[in-house]
């Protein structure tokens, strides 16, 4: 007899995370169950009553990626109630427009983006099944390219995760003082949380590797490229790019289609493993800011 399959989206109410929550939905079966999760109950619901009919049961559950309790709250009820978890997307996300002073907003946007994700990782990596997937959707501009070299040492081969959150706790320190800028970080907040978000699944990767791929688990950082959002047409002319629903395809697919180990702990996009750093093979040539941005 097949166990149902269990997956969670966080930040599922709109954009990405409601396109994966659907995609999910129409490609699982009756007997699964899709978790669309959020900070906004009434949002929660009203996304879940969205739903079309048909294929997977969607479930709301409230989330706050920013709660420090609230993952490992989640992560213990799912175990209770399903035993494991198949599929997770951790696609919450702050989102920051040109006007807004990134000493005003880097303690929010850190707390949840990056220890968002950490948190994530700690609590659903555990309950991962044989054949699991533990995506967190990240973007291009989350590799040591977009970094100064004086700085990638921070990042390029932490030891666990606790290192990863305190390589992000003194950039985000170092902005909100105002001392970012001289120590040569980037200036666009999006830079140094995203290669955190990608430097989180390596270090995690590198600790659970031989377990995953003796049991066909993935663990990757994913990228869905621009998308036409509200949010990134703040910053670019979007007219011309992937809808949210269109972006999800390529990371449904990697999903449920069979894992490829190569591509186990790497930062993929349209289902191809972008370099981590100038020094792999292939990374001549980092991916233009301007056409990788997540949103």
């Amino acid at each position: 007899m097949t166990t149902p399959t269990v997956a969670l989206v966080t930040g599922a109410t709109q954009g990405l995370g409601l396109a994966l929550v659907e995609g999910l939905a129409r490609r699982l079966g009756p007997a699964d169950t899709v978790y669309l999760t959020g900070r906004d109950f009434d949002r929660v619901s009203r996304a879940v009553e969205a739903m079309p009919a048909g294929g997977a049961t969607v479930r709301g559950e409230l989330f706050d990626v920013a709660d420090p309790q609230a993952a490992a709250r989640l992560a213990e009820q799912l175990r209770q109630r399903h035993g494991g978890v198949d599929i997770v997307f951790g696609n919450a996300v702050m989102r920051v427009s040109p006007d807004d002073d990134p000493r005003a907003i880097v303690d929010r946007y850190t707390e949840v983006n990056n220890f968002g994700t950490t948190r994530l990782l700690r609590a659903f990596a555990p309950l991962l099944r044989e054949h699991g997937r533990l995506l967190v959707v990240a973007s291009s501009l989350g590799t040591l390219h977009q970094l100064a070299p004086v700085l990638h040492d921070r990042f390029a081969a932490p030891a666990s995760l606790d290192e990863v959150d305190e390589q992000i706790a003194a950039w985000r320190d170092a902005v909100a003082d105002g001392s970012a800028r001289a120590g040569a970080w980037p200036g666009f907040v999006n830079i140094p949380s995203k290669i955190g978000q990608v430097a989180a699944v390596r270090a995690l990767a590198a600790e659970r590797r031989d377990d995953d791929l003796a049991r066909d688990i993935l663990l990757a950082a994913v990228c869905p490229g621009m998308m036409n959002t509200p949010t990134s047409a703040l910053w670019w002319d979007v007219s011309d790019q992937p809808t949210p629903a269109e972006a999800a395809v390529p990371l449904l697919d990697l999903a449920l289609r069979p894992a490829d180990p190569d591509r186990y702990g790497q930062l993929i996009r349209d289902g191809k493993v972008l370099p981590w750093s100038p020094f792999e093979s292939g990374a001549a040539d980092p991916v233009p800011a301007r056409t990788s941005s997540r949103r």
